[in-house]
């Protein structure tokens, strides 16, 4: 077979459901042999779109996300993709045409080392120099990805490559010198961490995104009912424990519940699961949980005790490890400590001014999620939209909240609903968007609706880029330098494309054009006027401990 033959036959052998990429120059052999390979090629508008729609089908199916792109810029525009990807812990895996092996490094047109470019950025990459080594790279790549601790990895491929001739031979099994995930959690630290778990008094399950990725939902559900530990989780974590449960504080650290970063910080015992301890969890790190031991549970060894000193570190897979906690562990006492969460949760309820003249977001977001059941798929963009979503937004379910939580990426949300439509179509798919992030890939309306995409976008349009503005009003006197928009019609911007768009300035409005938006089967973008200068509480200082909140008079 032709290389680029090999590539289609090992996507098939990987059970490859959609591609989402752009063509060029030194792709070409391939998709000339994608042109009738029977497997669905989503045509992006931009290669950052690619990757973005590739992490959103992988974070909503749990499979691996796919994404094609040529060699030079077009492989560059990758990289915030791939990063994204990275930081969130996400299988992706990208393929990226390269010049032919013998310009490599003579500053050939559309040249760019982008294996050096990404090798900070992805779990692992390939340079293909050898034809017979492709069949081996494509299968050990998936592997890679969708193994121990997710991530990205990219394949560069020359196009000489792609041409030559060779037999393909699919590799049965994969084993990688040095590569070994440790799955089965290690039974004297369970028995270790089952001990602190009987004594402690305040203990608290701080459940990040991890948990998600090894769907193990059920084993925190049936971990914190039984012992009656409460539960909070980190912003990628959402949906791995009922928002609305009473076991639940919902999101801690700098736009988390007031509740839930007191019960952190007056903790005796943290049993943090699938969760890095970030800077925006723990604020200022030598004020963090003062009192606490910490038990923690992750895959990946290179996160225990890289921010915050573990006593009791469980190298495992989540699901494993709880499962295993679960058979030996005795409930400790937490009636007092209940109760204290309970006072806590009466005095700091997350709150807005409902009776405001001008529309409020977290309105929009309440009716977002009367109108779809909290059955819908919510991706966001970043900033102010992406917090609002993540308070307002009940969430009972995993996979059903995606963010870019590490790299923080505007221009994320709308290429990522496209993903997530594909991965579960009978799912309502919302991007909860800013006026400035969608801004960042609105060319995908015409990815969307040529492929008959019917994603919906809430535009909550305050004219500004409203996070930055936010800190420029507390922390820099209210100078809002070059944070203003001038705003496009996003209604006729919609329409110009074949969607749908709809503008919303009053309350009485809003559930309408929800409703409208949901019955619709298209993509429809909803243009939210909402009060400029609504600002998103609470909120930690940077540089604050985490029980130093913020919270905007609402208090």
């Amino acid at each position: 077979m032709k290389g680029a033959q090999i590539l289609i036959e090992c996507l098939k052998k990987e059970n490859v459901e959609v591609i989402f990429g752009y063509p060029g120059g030194q792709v070409l052999p391939l998709f000339d042999c994608l042109y009738d390979a029977g497997i669905r090629f989503i045509l992006t508008r931009h290669e950052q779109a690619a990757a973005h729609a590739a992490d959103g089908f992988a974070r909503a199916s749990g499979k691996v996300g796919l994404c094609i792109a040529t060699s030079g810029p077009g492989a560059t525009n990758l990289t915030t993709g791939l990063a994204t990807a990275f930081m969130d812990s996400i299988p992706v895996v990208a393929i990226t045409g390269q010049v032919k092996s013998h310009l490599i490094g003579n500053d050939a047109f559309q040249e760019a080392d982008v294996t050096g470019i990404t090798r900070s950025i992805t779990k692992h990459n390939y340079l293909v120099k050898d034809i017979k080594e492709l069949a081996r790279t494509v299968r050990e790549a998936f592997y890679i990805a969708s193994t121990g601790r997710p991530g990205p990895v990219l394949i560069d491929v020359p196009s000489d490559i792609q041409a030559a001739d060779a037999e393909f031979i699919w590799p049965a099994n994969v084993e990688i010198r040095g590569y070994n995930p440790t799955y089965i959690a290690h039974r004297g630290q369970i028995k270790k961490a089952a001990k602190l778990i009987q004594k402690a008094k305040k203990p608290v399950l701080y459940v990040g995104g991890g948990v998600v990725i090894s769907g193990a939902s059920a084993e925190i559900l049936q971990l914190a009912e039984t012992l009656q530990i409460p539960v909070t989780t980190t912003l990628l974590g959402l949906g791995a424990f009922p928002s609305e449960h009473s076991l639940s504080l919902g999101m801690l650290g700098m736009h988390g519940t007031a509740y839930a970063n007191h019960a952190i910080m007056d903790s005796d015992l943290i049993i943090a699961v699938g969760a890095r301890f970030d800077d925006r969890v723990t604020g200022r790190v030598d004020t963090f949980a003062p009192n606490a031991k910490v038990i923690h549970i992750d895959i990946d060894p290179t996160s225990i005790s890289k921010n915050i000193h573990v006593h009791v570190p469980i190298v495992a897979d989540a699901k494993d490890a709880l499962a295993q906690l679960f058979d030996v562990v005795k409930a400790p006492d937490t009636k007092d400590w209940l109760k204290k969460i309970d006072s806590w949760k009466k005095k700091y309820p997350l709150s807005y001014k409902k009776d405001a003249a001008k529309l409020k977001p977290q309105y929009i977001i309440e009716e977002i999620y009367q109108v779809t059941n909290g059955e819908a798929i919510i991706t966001t963009e970043v900033g102010q939209n992406q917090m609002w979503a993540a308070q307002w937004y009940k969430y009972s379910k995993p996979r059903t909240f995606l963010s870019s939580g590490g790299l923080g990426t505007m221009g994320y949300g709308f290429p990522a609903a496209i993903g997530a439509k594909i991965a579960r179509p009978e799912k309502t798919v919302f991007d909860i968007a800013g006026d400035g992030s969608i801004q960042m890939n609105i060319q995908e309306l015409a990815t969307a609706v040529e492929n008959k995409i019917p994603v919906k976008v809430a535009i909550l349009n305050n004219c500004y880029l409203g996070m930055v503005r936010q800190w420029q009003e507390l922390f820099y006197n209210k100078r809002y330098s070059y944070t203003k928009l001038c705003n496009p019609d996003f209604v006729k911007l919609a329409e110009s494309y074949g969607a749908v768009g709809i503008k919303v300035t009053k309350k009485e409005e809003v559930r309408p054009a929800l409703e409208k938006a949901v019955n619709t089967d298209k993509v429809v973008f909803l243009d939210f006027h909402i009060e400029e200068e609504e600002n998103v509480f609470p909120m930690v200082p940077a540089g604050q401990a985490i029980n130093q909140m913020l919270d905007g008079g609402l208090a």
